[in-house]
């Protein structure tokens, strides 16, 4: 390689001089100042990860106050639910709104039990909720766009839990409709099991963040439930939560009805000229005791106290995820990250490789059960995968296992239940937990099955040349697509089908033709050997980049994101795209792209020596 020895001679000898000062050679001074400094940064990642865990927190309740109620509001259309897909579509949306899969899971269980919803018409709807699920961590990772590496590797760790979800649906929720497996499996799982109704479940990690996100806002959360159930009082409510205490008594009192068919019973009745009297339990409620949150008496709407917090929280959790990914490049050099990348990443020698992956699932759904949370879970890895400690193949097992996790703390829910709603919100559960082990099966255990990793990468590779398509694939999948297909819902099954057939049709053969172009070429005609027959807008991004890069220039000036500077674009022009920012930060992570070319793993070391 034809490299002038002048342009890395500054790197070299900064080299030269690290390693005069090598740790053995301190004083005790020095020795006593890098242990502590060592323990504060310790100190301060654990502070800054429970203020991020707190800010999800936080974050749900914003959401419930936003769009609790539109999403109650969205279930009471029993008929609607009916229809599989608008059911699925359903369980994602009220997801999305409430930012929680365990409340609109809350709510489905509310609604069986109540007798406005079959188990049959609600499997959908909790694969909705898987779905909806996995968008918190992908908009974790688009915090991290700054650096082009960094943003790759975080939002392919981020979006291999959507493609999971996403195929998983794709097969089972036909499967499910053609022959009711799932139903009928937690059927006799459930009939088989004497289960009596226990103790409410473990919260575990709540114990130690609800005395601060309890201090700003608490919500009663029976009112989406009521909404959803068709109680007209609940609409009237407040989601904020005033009384923390309260005293119901139950008393038998007389009450005057219009006539005999009024009665509670014939042997509780009797009448007069004009009047009938009956018994009837009454129940009162009193308040005994106030909330201690700050919102508990502040004379504003759900809405505004809502926005407020959402603003503030998304703003605590950018950064405190900041502040951890900084915080992690200082700690983990040189030796330390390297010991670190491989006990996470490394499999078991052979011939026991393959029980590496199946116990990141059982750590995933160990570590899931634990902070009571999938999308906390996902969201906290998500960084580590962007600076490169976590590989993506370690990632979708650890993924895999949270989706398992946060099955095992809804089951246990269920099972607190009352003993006449026990049956089934119990097989709710199972399903729920069916689905996700359902797709497991499916993804993971053969290689070639692991669909979703190369997926995930494709696209990471996509959004870190072209970082406004992140963005764009969010609002897509998220809010775009299950709401058109709602609407192809609500038209009705026949506009469904002319409109959604010729679509599905369409990608289909364009995903048939992608694969022969890339394997079998010759089973082609010529003119599909490749697209380049379409206009170019139709089969790349780059025009649509040059639009983007127009309206940045003009509407965000400002933002660092929307616009490549002239430096970064020089460093792209001399590195390939920007792939050795992350070399700046934190040198041991140079072979965090695992996914990369080796032109680019050879340049990568090239430009490790001129630092």
């Amino acid at each position: 390689v034809d490299i002038t020895f002048s342009r890395y001679c500054s790197g070299c000898f900064r080299i030269c001089l690290a390693s005069l000062v090598h740790p053995g050679d301190l004083d005790a001074k020095g020795k006593v100042l890098r242990v502590v400094t060592s323990a504060g940064k310790g100190l301060l990642l654990l502070g800054f990860l429970y203020m991020f865990i707190c800010s999800l927190d936080i974050l749900s309740s914003a959401f419930q106050l936003v769009g609790g109620k539109a999403a109650g509001d969205i279930f009471t259309e029993g008929s609607v639910l009916s229809n599989p897909l608008a059911g699925l579509v359903i369980g994602v949306l009220v997801t999305l709104l409430v930012q929680s899969s365990s409340t609109s899971s809350s709510i489905v269980v509310s609604m069986v039990s109540s007798g406005l919803l079959q188990v049959q018409m609600a499997v959908p709807v909790i694969m909705g909720t898987n779905i909806g699920t996995s968008v918190t961590n992908t908009l974790v990772a688009m915090t991290q766009a700054g650096d082009r590496n960094k943003f790759r590797r975080a939002f392919a760790g981020a979006t291999v839990h959507d493609f999971f979800n996403w195929l998983s649906v794709l097969v089972f929720l036909p499967l499910e409709v053609a022959s009711g497996y799932m139903y009928k499996l937690t059927k006799l799982l459930v009939d088989s099991f004497n289960i009596q109704g226990g103790e409410k479940t473990p919260e575990l990690l709540h114990v130690i963040t609800d005395p601060l996100t309890k201090a700003i806002i608490e919500l009663d959360k029976s009112v989406i439930s009521g909404i959803a159930t068709g109680d007209p009082a609940a609409r009237n409510k407040s989601l904020i939560l005033k009384w923390c205490k309260t005293f119901t008594n139950v008393t038998l009192r007389n009450e005057t009805v219009p006539g005999p068919e009024n009665c509670t019973s014939p042997a509780l009745c009797w009448c007069s000229q004009d009047l009938c009297y009956t018994l009837h339990n009454i129940s009162e409620t009193y308040n005994i005791q106030t909330c201690n949150h700050i919102f508990v008496n502040v004379d504003l709407s759900d809405l505004a106290i809502g926005l407020i917090l959402l603003a503030l929280s998304l703003l605590v959790l950018c950064s405190c995820l900041i502040l951890i990914v900084k915080l992690l490049n200082s700690m983990l050099k040189g030796q330390v990250a390297m010991v670190i990348k491989k006990v996470l990443n490394t499999d078991f020698p052979f011939p026991f490789g393959w029980v590496t992956g199946y116990i990141a699932i059982l750590v995933g759904a160990g570590m899931t059960f634990i902070v009571q949370s999938s999308s906390v879970f996902t969201s906290a890895i998500t960084p580590l995968v962007g600076i490169g400690v976590i590989s993506i193949e370690r990632a979708y097992p650890l993924s895999l296992g949270a989706n398992i996790g946060t099955t095992t703390t809804a089951i246990l829910a269920a099972m607190a239940a009352p003993g006449d709603t026990l049956a089934n919100a119990l097989q709710i559960a199972l399903i729920h937990f069916v689905f996700n082990v359902s797709g497991i099966i499916l993804w993971y255990p053969i290689p070639f099955t692991r669909i979703p990793i190369r997926l995930a990468k494709a696209l990471g590779d996509i959004t870190a040349e072209y970082r406004w398509f992140a963005g764009v694939y969010i609002i897509s999948c998220f809010f775009l697509l299950p709401l058109f297909v709602f609407g192809l819902s609500m038209a009705g099954w026949k506009v469904l089908v002319g409109v959604g057939v010729p679509i599905v049709a369409l990608l289909i053969i364009v995903i048939v033709v992608n694969v022969l172009q890339a394997r079998l070429p010759r089973c082609l005609p010529a003119v599909l050997h490749s697209w380049d027959f379409l206009p170019l807008w139709a089969h790349s991004l780059e025009p649509w980049d040059r639009v983007v890069a127009v309206v940045a220039a003009k509407c965000c000036c400002c933002c660092k994101c929307c616009q490549t500077g002239p430096e970064e674009e020089e460093e792209e022009e001399k590195g390939g795209g920007g792939h050795f920012l992350e070399m700046y930060d934190n040198p041991a992570m140079m072979n965090g792209v695992d996914w990369g070319e080796k032109r680019e793993d050879k340049e990568d070391v090239l430009k490790a020596t001129q630092l």
